[in-house]
């Protein structure tokens, strides 16, 4: 009971961190203010974490691995690149649209990081960009994608999803499924593949 406890009051010091974080940057945030956040007095960021930069590198651990994953699920769930490259860029937009202040935080915010965390999360970074232009590259041998440079494509593609976490709001006109549907045909376009073939 004592350990769901304390996982509970971790996961509330998360969610506190991430907000304040979206909210005033990494460095203008203080232990005080994630605690605050939480209902919590300023000691207890430190009996359930090491550090300010601990509270973050686990944000952006959460973060990368859920992207991760996303984008694995929806390569694992269509046949075709197109269907692969529509599907994933859909779910990668959407979750940049919807979690869009906790992806500004794991966009935005690892300069941060200190250098065992930082290079743990390019890795993860890495692993992302690889799997989206291995769909590029396939898409591309099969004569269905024509890019100029597989490689170039593919940054421009997740960096237009990510830029999505800088410009999105709650009050944002267009909902996050009509953006990343957009995007997702958009990124069809960008590897000159008829979308027409995405389904």
């Amino acid at each position: 009971m004592a350990g769901g406890r304390a996982a509970a009051t971790r996961q509330r010091l998360l969610a506190a961190a991430g907000m304040a974080f979206a909210q005033r940057g990494f460095h203008a945030t203080t232990t005080r203010d994630i605690a605050a956040a939480a209902g919590m007095s300023p000691a207890a960021v430190y009996v359930h974490h090491a550090s300010k930069e601990e509270l973050l590198y686990l944000i952006a651990l959460d973060g990368h691995l859920r992207t991760h994953r996303l984008i694995t699920d929806a390569i694992a769930g269509a046949t075709s690149p197109a269907e692969q490259l529509h599907d994933l860029m859909f779910a990668f937009c959407a979750f940049h649209a919807e979690q869009h202040a906790i992806a500004r935080v794991i966009n935005y915010e690892l300069a941060s990081l200190n250098e065992e965390h930082l290079a743990e999360i390019q890795r993860l970074r890495r692993a992302i960009q690889r799997d989206v232009r291995s769909v590029v590259r396939h898409g591309v041998a099969e004569g269905t994608f024509s890019p100029e440079d597989p490689l170039r494509t593919t940054m421009a593609l997740l960096s237009l999803g990510i830029d999505i976490a800088r410009w999105y709001s709650q009050d944002a006109t267009w909902p996050p499924a009509t953006i990343a549907a957009f995007y997702a045909d958009l990124a069809l376009r960008m590897v000159g593949a008829d979308t027409k073939e995405k389904k």
